[in-house]
C-alpha cells in the first residue's frame, strides 16, 4: 500500500519537479558540448555598473569570427546567416547593410503605427471570428507581423500565398532556437525562391546593397533580417505582453479603459521587456585586448557573453515582481534596461520602431478582447503563450473563465514535462549537428571579414576571373 501511495505521489509531482531536473540537464549537456567557451557578465570583474563600458568598448566588436557559438546561430538562422544582418563582421559590409534596414524601416509614427494597426485588426477579426477562442500567441501574432514587414520590404498588401511562407519560415526558425523542432530546410527554402523570384523581377523597390554580391545574398538578407529575426522578435514580444495583461486583469482593464494613455501603456510594456528581454546572451568576440581595471582584462579573441536578464535583474527593488509602476520614477535611459541592446554596439534596427507597433497592436487586441491566462511564463516561452480571448461586447460568465484558466493551468503542467524532454533531446542533436557542419568556421575559411573569398581556396577560383578579387566593392 505504501509503495502505491508512494507511486501516485510520484507522477502527480511530476510536472513540478522534471522539467526543471530536465532543463539543468540540458544546460550541463549544451556546456559540455559546446565546451568552456565565452566569459559571461555581469560577473566578479564587471559589475552592472560597467556592463555597458564593457559592451560599447571599440574593441567588443567581432561578432561570428573565432567564436564556436557562432556555428549553432548560424545553425538555427540559415540559410544565409553570412549576410544575416546580426551576424556579420564590422566594416563596409555591415555598415551597407544596417543603413539599408534603417531605410525599409524608415516611416512617419502615424504611418507605421497606423499600419500596424490595420494589420493586427484584420487578422484577428480573420481568426478570431467568434465569441472567444483559445489561441497561443505568439502563433497568433505571427501572420500580423508578416504582413506588417512584408508591406514595408515590397510597398503593397501581403497576398495569402506569401504570408503563408513568411509564417512556415519563422515558426520554423523560432521552434528550432527553442529546441521544440528540428529544423526544416526546405520549409525555410521555399521562402528563399519566392524572394529570388521578386528580386529577378524586379519587386523589390529599394535599393539593395551592392556589397551583397549575388541574388542569392540579397534574397538571405531579406529572409533574414526582415522575415526571420523581424516577424519572430515581435510575435514574442507581443506574446510576452499580452501574456502578462491576461495574467494581470487589473492593468488589462486600466489599460482598455484608457486605450491612449502612451505612458502606462509604455511602463507596461518597460517592465515586461525587463522581465522577459528577448536576448537571452548577446556574444561579441574581441579584435584586441580590453583593460578594464580591476581585473577585468580581456586579451583580444575572447568572446564575450552578455547576460540580458541578468544584468535587467540588478539595479531594481524586488526585480522579480512584475511592477510596471516602478517606471513612474525610472529613466529607462538611466535604469540597467537594455531591450533593445546599446547604442555603442550594434543595437537593434527596430528600436525606434517597435515601441510604436507594439503599442498599437496592443490597442487593437484590447478593444476586441478581454485576455485570461493561468500558464506559466517564463522568458523563453516555449508554450507559445496559451490564452483564452473573449470578445469584449460578448463577455463569458466569470465561472466559464474560472473553469478554462484552470484547464490551461493543468496542460501547461504536463505539456511542460514532455516538452521539455523533447527539448533535451532535440537541442542536443541540434548542437551536436551545428559542432558537425561548424558553418562559420567552414565560412571564414574561405572568406574574408568582408565576404571577399581568399585567394588560393576553391571558393576564389570560381569568382569571375578565378583570381580570389573580391566581386563587390569595398
Amino acid at each position: 500500500m505504501l509503495r502505491r501511495a508512494g507511486a501516485a505521489a510520484l507522477a502527480l509531482t511530476v510536472p513540478y519537479w522534471l522539467p526543471r531536473t530536465v532543463v539543468a540537464l540540458r544546460v550541463k549537456v549544451f556546456a559540455r558540448i559546446n565546451g568552456p567557451e565565452g566569459v559571461v557578465v555581469p560577473n566578479a570583474e564587471v559589475d552592472p555598473e560597467r556592463f555597458t563600458e564593457l559592451y560599447e568598448h571599440p574593441a567588443a566588436s567581432g561578432r561570428s569570427k573565432g567564436a564556436a557559438l557562432s556555428d549553432l546561430f548560424w545553425y538555427w538562422l540559415s540559410p544565409g546567416p553570412e549576410v544575416h544582418q546580426e551576424h556579420l563582421e564590422p566594416g563596409p559590409r555591415y555598415d551597407a547593410v544596417a543603413r539599408t534596414t534603417t531605410a525599409i524601416l524608415a516611416g512617419t509614427s502615424a504611418e507605421l503605427s497606423a499600419a500596424a494597426a490595420r494589420r493586427t485588426a484584420e487578422v484577428l477579426d480573420e481568426l478570431v471570428p467568434g465569441e472567444a477562442a483559445l489561441v497561443r500567441l505568439r502563433d497568433l501574432m505571427m501572420p500580423v507581423w508578416a504582413e506588417f514587414f512584408y508591406e514595408l520590404v515590397f510597398r503593397e498588401p501581403c497576398p495569402a500565398y506569401a504570408r503563408g511562407l513568411i509564417v512556415a519560415n519563422a515558426e520554423d526558425v523560432i521552434n528550432s532556437l527553442k529546441n521544440t523542432r528540428l529544423r526544416h530546410m526546405r520549409r525555410r527554402e521555399r521562402l528563399t525562391r519566392y524572394l529570388l523570384r521578386r528580386l529577378a523581377a524586379g519587386d523589390v523597390p529599394h535599393a539593395l546593397p551592392p556589397e551583397l554580391a549575388s541574388a542569392r545574398d540579397r534574397a538571405h538578407y531579406l529572409q533574414g533580417t526582415f522575415f526571420n529575426t523581424a516577424v519572430v522578435q515581435m510575435s514574442e514580444a507581443m506574446a510576452h505582453l499580452l501574456l502578462v495583461l491576461a495574467a494581470e486583469p487589473g492593468i488589462q482593464r486600466r489599460l482598455a479603459e484608457h486605450p491612449y494613455d502612451d505612458r502606462d501603456l509604455s511602463n507596461v510594456m518597460n517592465e515586461t521587456l525587463r522581465l522577459y528581454p528577448l536576448f537571452g546572451i548577446a556574444h561579441r568576440i574581441t579584435d584586441a585586448d580590453i583593460d578594464l581595471g580591476g581585473g577585468a582584462h580581456y586579451p583580444a579573441g575572447t568572446v564575450l557573453c552578455f547576460d540580458y536578464p541578468a544584468y535587467h535583474a540588478t539595479g531594481y527593488t524586488d526585480p522579480g515582481t512584475f511592477d510596471p509602476d516602478r517606471w513612474n520614477h525610472l529613466s529607462a535611459k538611466h535604469a540597467h534596461h537594455i531591450p533593445f541592446g546599446v547604442a555603442g554596439n550594434r543595437p537593434c534596427p527596430a528600436w525606434r520602431l517597435a515601441p510604436l507597433i507594439m503599442r498599437a497592436a496592443t490597442r487593437e487586441v484590447l478593444a476586441r478582447f478581454t485576455l485570461h491566462t493561468g500558464v506559466s511564463h517564463t522568458r523563453s516561452i516555449p508554450h507559445r503563450a496559451p490564452a483564452l480571448l473573449v470578445r469584449r461586447d460578448r463577455p463569458l460568465p466569470p465561472y466559464r473563465i474560472a473553469a478554462v484558466r484552470l484547464l490551461l493551468r493543468v496542460r501547461d503542467r504536463w505539456e511542460d514535462v514532455g516538452r521539455s524532454v523533447l527539448q533535451l533531446v532535440l537541442g542536443t542533436w541540434m548542437v551536436l549537428d551545428a559542432r558537425r557542419q561548424r558553418p562559420t568556421e567552414r565560412w571564414f575559411a574561405a572568406h574574408d571579414t568582408q565576404g571577399c573569398p581568399l585567394t588560393g581556396t576553391s571558393t576564389a577560383r570560381e569568382t569571375p576571373g578565378g583570381d580570389g578579387r573580391c566581386p563587390y566593392p569595398h
